[in-house]
């Protein structure tokens, strides 16, 4: 009994010493992997964010390389809003608005929405010349350009600082030629009776013409509440054409004038006046986005006198483009038949 006894702790002894002579090697292999998966594990880790970070740096890169291009959403002009670009001409004008008329024989050779009423922005300048003119204020009067001329209508810049003195005449042809806003507001801002009196002028003077359809606020055009139509507009070219100053001063190419201890050169905001195929009488242009590109003219072509109004072109040359398609289609088919484009009724529009 005892020598089973024996032979069994022997026996006991025996399968723990094979035991851990099994498990003892496998135990340390496993101590040694275990640091070694723990540095894997941290490296995967680690890693992660870099491989993170390089993917947003590619993306940042990509974008980079493919911009988002700022959207500047002009505003549509009146004429847009109004569905005028909608009429079709023969000419295809871009002008929502056109109208041709020989003021000697009231014979009309071209009519687009003629009737429409619209902004006509700068053009309003013809009339403030023209209650000027009337006044027979002195030219040579000196007159500063104050606060009270520069714009926060539309914030426009001005070449005229604030403190520039210029004679009565060189603010009129600045206004005229180069549509200068602060001179054209001095002017009106300078008239005995003050800036109110100049605009009640302004009107009176456009009944007084008939001009039925139009009435202003202030003597530079930037306020969009300047409206008339293009009938109303030739008539206004017509008078105007008959006061030789405004004449002049209207189709000067260009003009120096001394500002300071600098001398600055103008030039005339309408391209046509310095073309030798081109005899114009009086010329005025326009634009702002509520009235879209304007231009109004009265030239000699084909053996007659013609007035052409132009309104709420689409882009920046087309005016002139318009003219151009006008004039030689009234040189090719003189003398000419009267045209007249069907209008949408949204063309009656008027305000």
């Amino acid at each position: 009994m005892l020598i089973l006894r024996a032979t069994q702790r022997r026996l006991r002894l025996t399968l723990q010493t094979l035991a851990v002579a099994v498990l003892l090697p496998a135990a340390v292999q496993f101590a040694h992997a275990a640091p070694a998966a723990s540095k894997k594990s941290t490296k995967a880790a680690s890693a992660a964010p870099a491989a993170k970070s390089a993917a947003k740096s590619r993306r940042t890169k990509t974008a980079s390389k493919h911009p988002v291009a700022s959207v500047s959403v002009s505003k549509p002009s009146f004429g847009s809003l109004y569905g005028l670009h909608a009429t079709s001409d023969p000419l295809d004008l871009k002008s929502s608005v056109a109208y041709v008329l020989d003021p000697e024989t009231q014979e009309v050779l071209f009519s687009k929405n003629a009737q429409a009423v619209l902004p006509i922005a700068s053009i309003t300048k013809l009339m403030t010349a023209l209650v000027l003119t009337e006044a027979n204020l002195p030219l040579d009067e000196m007159i500063a350009v104050t606060e009270d001329d520069v714009d926060t209508e539309k914030n426009s810049g001005s070449r005229l600082k604030v403190g520039t003195r210029l004679s009565r005449e060189e603010m009129l042809h600045l206004a005229l030629m180069s549509s200068e806003n602060r001179a054209a507001h001095a002017l009106g801002r300078t008239y005995p009776g003050g800036l109110d009196l100049f605009v009640a002028k302004m009107n009176a003077k456009a009944r007084e013409l008939g001009m039925v359809n139009t009435h202003y606020v202030e003597p530079t055009g930037l306020s969009s509440k300047n409206q008339s139509s293009a009938t109303d507009l030739a008539t206004l070219v017509a008078a105007a054409g008959q006061v030789s100053l405004i004449r002049e001063l209207s189709t000067s190419p260009e003009y120096q004038v001394e500002v300071g201890r600098s001398e600055l050169t103008f030039r005339n905001t309408n391209g046509l006046v310095r073309s030798p195929s081109w005899n114009i009488d009086v010329q005025k242009t326009g634009y702002i986005a509520e009235a879209g590109r304007c231009l109004v003219m009265q030239a000699q072509m084909a053996g007659r006198k013609l007035i052409m109004v132009f309104l709420d072109s689409a882009g920046k040359y087309s005016r002139i483009g318009d003219a151009e398609r006008v004039r030689r289609w009234i040189t090719e088919n003189a003398p000419a038949a009267s045209v007249t484009p069907a209008a949408p009724s949204a063309a009656k529009s008027q305000s």
